[in-house]
């Protein structure tokens, strides 16, 4: 027996797919909720539908608004591959690419946006509903939303490297539980993933870049997680950011290069940041802002260093080097077990001469620094007009010219009564130490004594 319950796109009566796939979302949802009208039949009532969408590419000009729970949007296949790429390549060699565009179970976001409407306008998946219970059990996974094209910024730069466009892939504007988002591919929006007030919210195994922001979690939330996704934000973006949320686990992402942050968070508590594997162009790839407290940062693996690709040489995300890596404003937070690379050439330290700091102390108190590991390296750093060869140059090139001098922890002195253990020796370590406790990390000797 075939459930009403399950809906192709290409299959429903009301509307064209292909032309507005947005449009034909809208009727199903309309039709879910003509149906599904008692709350209460047989300890049941509500069961929610499954929305396919096959391979294929859909424009979407009106905006899916969704307001019933347990409703799941599904394809198969993420379909991303770089915009960005394609864009900086001459176009006439774009007759020599075996594809141009991003593929599978595509949206391609054609939404009309006026300058001054309100981001959530832009969204291509609007998710709110009020009253009680909140929303729940959304779920969205294994297609590709494509915002198609950025746009002139004023700034002169190549407008399809903007990262402008007043796109985002999904707005969640009100509160709610248990919503998962997997497996998807979210490319060319200014914002990718935006979500309010969420509770036990899963964004897992995803491949989010080439966006403005990738994943932004904003207002307040508790209990959710961000884990085993490909995630890349633009220079004026973040690739992970998140307000006023307890309980949040970062784990196992790997966060590509030219964000403005890798992971920002702001007034969170008691949350994990571990294991992930970060890489920026940039200084301020982690910050800790407005008192967040009692939070892990544990075992992930940072790596600082310089744009190699061409089209995006001499932009940053205006940090200069004794900004921090890692920057941490709170209290009793834990910096564990972590290895930075600083792979940087010194002769484009900015400000010139400075020296560039791995782990700062803003404010706060009580926090635990200890046992990271920073590889400091003096390189002369190469350039390319190739993005992908460029970057796994660099990625494998271990050798420089010889050390860096950098400053592995900075305390400010704001911040008090920290304890600093094995993270540098003990002249790559600034703060008061009467009003902190430290232990440098031993230092080798240079010179070889001759045994007998």
């Amino acid at each position: 027996m075939v459930s009403k319950n399950c809906y192709d796109v290409t299959t429903w009566p009301v509307g064209n797919p292909y032309e507005d796939v947005g449009e034909v979302i809208n009727a199903i949802i309309a039709d879910i909720k003509s149906r599904q009208t008692a709350t209460d039949v047989n300890e049941g009532g509500k069961p929610g539908a499954v929305i396919y969408i096959p391979p294929g590419d859909y424009h979407l000009r009106t905006q899916v608004v969704i307001d019933i729970s347990y409703l799941r949007i599904e394809g198969s296949g993420h379909g991303f591959t770089s915009s960005s790429i394609r864009y900086n390549v001459p176009k006439n060699e774009w007759a020599d690419l075996h594809e141009l565009w991003p593929g599978g179970s595509r949206i391609l976001v054609d939404i009309p946006i006026k300058g001054d409407a309100d981001e959530s306008k832009g969204a291509a998946f609007y998710i709110e509903r009020t009253g009680s219970p909140r929303i729940s059990s959304v779920e969205f996974s294994n297609f590709c939303i494509d915002g198609l094209h950025f746009n002139p910024d004023g700034s002169g730069i190549h407008p399809e490297n903007s990262y402008r466009n007043g796109k985002t892939g999904i707005y969640v504007a009100s509160a709610n539980d248990s919503f998962r988002v997997t497996g998807m591919g979210l490319v060319y929006l200014e914002h990718g993933l935006t979500v309010y007030h969420a509770d036990a919210l899963s964004i897992h195994d995803n491949f989010i870049a080439e966006c403005g922001n990738c994943i932004e979690l904003r207002g307040w939330g508790q209990a959710s997680k961000i884990t085993d996704n490909l995630i890349g934000a633009g220079f004026n973006g973040h690739s992970i950011s998140a307000q006023n949320h307890g309980g949040l686990l970062i784990t196992a992402n790997n966060v590509f290069p030219r964000g403005a942050s890798s992971v920002e968070l702001d007034g969170v508590t008691r949350s994990s940041i571990t294991n992930n594997r970060l890489h920026s162009f940039y200084p301020g790839m982690v910050a800790l802002k407005a008192n967040c407290s009692e939070n892990l940062v544990a075992a992930n693996h940072f790596l600082r260093d310089h744009e190699p690709w061409e089209p995006f040489l001499g932009i940053d995300n205006g940090m200069d080097d004794p900004y921090g890596l890692l920057r941490v404003s709170g209290e009793s937070n834990s910096v564990i077990g972590n290895h930075f690379s600083a792979v940087i050439d010194s002769q484009r330290i900015s400000p010139p001469g400075a020296t560039p700091v791995i782990m700062r102390l803003v404010s706060g108190s009580g926090n635990y620094v200890a046992n990271n590991h920073v590889v400091a390296v003096d390189v002369r750093a190469r350039t390319s007009d190739s993005c992908f060869s460029a970057q796994v140059d660099a990625l494998l090139t271990t050798t420089g010219s010889g050390q860096l001098a950098v400053t592995t922890v900075l305390v400010e002195a704001a911040s008090s009564r920290n304890t600093v253990l094995d993270s540098g020796d003990d002249a790559q370590v600034v703060m008061d130490r009467a009003a902190n406790a430290f232990r440098p990390t031993p230092s080798i000797s240079t010179s070889h004594a001759t045994v007998p």
